[in-house]
């Protein structure tokens, strides 16, 4: 079977990187904020672009402490205030939406543009109010939202941008890094991400020294003194093991992105064409880091079971938008028809995109996909 992800794969080809990280947390047993957290930080906010980054947890987290310390500094409270509306998709994984509803907010779900599958700009415009307090535009499959419209909306009314980074370590728009154009921007290191740890892991990164210290201080239960807290916070601290881990990844995280564009590329020249089957649009210079490459077939459900006869793995993400969820029931606003969130939600199918495929296995992918769609 030709996996999504071959992590055992990915471990042999930089076993070396990796258990000389292991070894040397081994050797310092300073597990719980250890150095190699402080240094991870640091070369994750130089990557990014930004001033400061701060290790959580999770992803989940990452959204979460974010949100926290965007309503503190809006409002001085501890979180947002009822009714206060967040704007964002609902064609994600549902910790963005959970992250919403943990802060205190509610979520306000507009529909995605069909080619990108990233929230429609427009719609973000049409959809502010007077109980909206920001924005969480969500970089999707690895491609980068039309931030310049969604920032200047944002500008406009006076709005915060929180990105949701977790699938798209890398990815750009018009040269500047996701993560980096916001007022803050939330990463995941879960180990299917481009960018992922032996388990869970986040990474909050702003240029803001107010959010900065606020999210720090929320990972570590509230307090800069922790016998004597501040703020209602939480135990995320990013684990010293999955910081030294995810430093070895990161040296190869670049050329593993391009590996990834690459097959992308493959794909869609191969695959541009055939009958039933829409490509992703090209990525624009390059800045597409291609979490996912998902194609997009009516019969998905046939196809997936033809691609696995053939030996191809295949994953939907996702099948059911968030304002489907029973947790947003009551909870939650729809702006608009939602109706290309449904229909991607019904036809999206991602084929393997593992960054050391083999030229032979990429040609088994697209075999299987072109006699699957006969």
């Amino acid at each position: 079977m030709i996996q999504m992800l071959d992590l055992k794969r990915e471990y042999e080809y930089m076993k070396s990187d990796v258990d000389r990280a292991i070894s040397e947390a081994l050797g310092h047993q300073a597990w719980i904020m250890g150095p190699e957290v402080k240094k991870l930080e640091e070369r994750v906010a130089a990557h990014v672009g930004t001033k400061f980054a701060i290790g959580c947890a999770s992803g989940t987290d990452a959204l979460v402490l974010a949100l926290r310390a965007l309503a503190f500094k809006r409002t001085g409270q501890e979180y947002f205030a009822p009714g206060d509306e967040i704007i964002t998709t609902p064609f994600t994984f549902t910790a963005t939406g959970d992250a919403i509803l943990r802060a205190g907010a509610t979520p306000v779900f507009v529909d995605i543009d069909p080619a990108t599958f990233n929230i429609d700009p427009a719609l973000v415009r049409q959809a502010v109010n007077g109980r909206t307090v920001g924005i969480i535009p969500v970089h999707l499959y690895g491609q980068a939202c039309a931030m310049d419209e969604i920032l200047d909306t944002a500008a406009k009314a006076g709005l915060f941008v929180l990105e949701d980074v977790a699938q798209a370590f890398g990815a750009a728009d018009r040269g500047r890094k996701c993560g980096a154009m916001g007022d803050a921007g939330g990463f995941s290191f879960f180990p299917s991400k481009n960018l992922g740890g032996f388990g869970d892991g986040g990474m909050i990164t702003t240029n803001d020294p107010e959010l900065a210290v606020m999210c720090d201080m929320l990972r570590k239960h509230g307090g800069k003194d922790k016998y004597n807290v501040e703020h209602l916070g939480y135990n995320s601290r990013l684990d010293t093991l999955q910081a030294a881990i995810l430093l070895a990844k990161l040296n190869h995280i670049d050329a593993f992105n391009e590996r990834r564009k690459m097959i992308a590329a493959e794909y869609s020249l191969a695959l541009a064409g055939v009958p039933g089957v829409v490509v992703p649009p090209p990525s624009r210079n390059g800045e597409h880091v291609f979490h996912q490459y998902t194609i997009r077939s009516a019969k998905r459900e046939d196809l997936a079971a033809k691609l696995k006869q053939r030996g191809v793995a295949s994953m939907v993400y996702y099948s059911v938008p968030l304002h489907r969820m029973r947790v947003f029931a009551g909870r939650s606003r729809i702006d608009g028809a939602l109706a290309e969130s449904e229909l991607a939600a019904a036809e999206v199918l991602s084929l393997p995109i593992e960054p050391l495929l083999t030229p032979e296995e990429m040609g088994m992918v697209i075999a299987a996909v072109k006699a699957g769609t006969e």
